[in-house]
């Protein structure tokens, strides 16, 4: 029976790392697999975060967030800054994300992220932007 799981239990966590590891291992891909996030914070308050993953070549910012309050004072810009900055020299090759058209295609595209691909929807805010960049 398939069952849906809320709060991932660390079992399942065990499985998936391992399977990926395995199945690389067996097609002789390095997984040089690690998860990130880097977050802003004053006052115990957090103002910004970038999360994400390093796998295989390329680096995949998952989420990155700024406070309303913190917009447009280049914090994004640092945050991203920070990953790319992390992650160059290591073995990888690019970083990749997706953007929604109501969210930021733009911001990435001034930071020299170069857009990939663009899923197409009815509602152009629901186009979904897939960026990347070399390190």
């Amino acid at each position: 029976m398939i069952r849906r799981v809320e709060d991932e239990e660390p079992l399942i966590g065990e499985f998936i790392g391992k399977a990926f590891a395995d199945y690389a291992t067996q097609n002789g891909v390095e997984l040089n697999y690690d998860d990130f996030c880097f977050v802003e914070e004053e006052d115990g308050k957090i103002l910004g975060a970038i999360t994400g993953r390093a796998y295989y070549d390329e680096v995949h910012v998952v989420d990155l967030i700024v406070d309303p309050g913190c917009r447009r004072s280049g914090l994004g810009s640092r945050l991203v800054a920070t990953v790319e900055e992390a992650y160059k020299n290591k073995g990888y090759a690019k970083i990749t994300l997706t953007t929604f058209g109501f969210q930021a295609p733009e911001f990435y595209k001034k930071l020299g992220y170069q857009i990939e691909f663009v899923r197409e929807s009815k509602d152009p805010k629901l186009s979904k932007y897939f960026l990347s960049k070399a390190l």
